[in-house]
């Protein structure tokens, strides 16, 4: 399971995909790399959560609990 600090997360999540449809998740790994790179830890982290999002979001079954 992923966990998503805020609403913002999801907004982005919608933003990547709708610009750049299936290239999405590899769109917010290189935004997480970059942070990584800069030293910036909580926004990789972020990216990284939004990515597993992503990749989510892009599955045809139900994960966890299903009531």
């Amino acid at each position: 399971m992923i966990f998503l600090a805020d609403r913002a997360a999801v907004d982005d999540a919608a933003l990547l995909i709708a610009e750049h449809g299936g290239a999405a998740a590899f769109e917010a790994a290189s935004r997480a790399n970059r942070s990584r790179a800069v030293g910036n830890v909580v926004h990789f982290c972020r990216w990284r959560q939004i990515e597993r999002l992503i990749d989510l979001l892009a599955t045809d079954y139900a994960c966890g609990t299903v009531h």
